[in-house]
């Protein structure tokens, strides 16, 4: 393992970010289990780094609520529950409908072209999920989601939308692990693109809320049924 290096290195920070990014998949998508005990040294070993850059990602996922801390286990990968999961849809409601509204309001003629595309490219894509990353339709599902909300006009809002987008994701892989799967998901797209490009503002918003309210039953379902 090599020396540790000055915390405000940039070097350190590029670092970080890597290990961050790395860690974050390998928990949303069940590869450290929820409750699976964080080793530093063993960290720092598996990215042959020192411990600066290895505890600035752990930081950077406790701050999103993927680890938790004590004093005296170290860190842990979040364990997850019905009641986060209530929790993350509502948070996911109200910041959503904030963005669909701001951005069918002031959306242009390409921003509802890109809705099109990449609903277009989702209901292309079959549905393969089971690997170790995200999948490609999970891709296309989020680029599609995120083309929605795209012309809201805030940063903030749309990277507070991308990770609660993530933390569901992380809810739908355990029910489908659990013998889950959507059937109806690609008729309440079509819907939510509709209504969202003739610019119906009630209609999409009612539409998006229901489709994450549907989603958040069938987890809810299958995750009690599993445990």
């Amino acid at each position: 393992m090599p020396e540790d290096t000055n915390p405000g290195d940039p070097a350190n920070s590029t670092l970080a970010t890597a290990i961050y990014t790395k860690l974050r998949g390998e928990i949303l998508y069940g590869t450290l289990a929820a409750g699976a005990k964080i080793n530093i040294r063993a960290l720092c070993e598996r990215f042959d780094v020192g411990f600066s850059p290895v505890r600035e990602a752990l930081n950077r996922l406790l701050n999103q609520n993927l680890l938790q801390q004590t004093d005296r286990r170290g860190f842990t990968v979040a364990p997850v529950s019905v009641e986060e999961l209530e929790d993350i849809t509502r948070a996911r409601c109200m910041i959503n409908e904030a963005a669909l509204r701001a951005s069918i309001k002031d959306g242009s003629i390409a921003w509802e072209e890109d809705i099109l595309l990449s609903l277009h490219r989702l209901l292309r894509t079959p549905r393969d999920d089971g690997g170790p990353g995200p999948s490609q339709w999970t891709v296309a599902h989020k680029r599609f989601h995120s083309s929605l909300l795209s012309a809201c006009g805030s940063t903030w809002v749309l990277t507070y939308c991308d990770q609660l987008f993530e933390a569901t994701e992380r809810y739908r892989l355990l029910a489908i692990a659990a013998g889950g799967q959507r059937g109806d998901a690609d008729e309440e797209h079509r819907a939510i693109m509709q209504a969202t490009i003739d610019r119906k503002a009630d209609e999409a918003v009612q539409l998006l809320t229901r489709h994450f309210q549907k989603t958040q039953e069938q987890m809810r379902d299958l995750i009690g049924a599993q445990r």
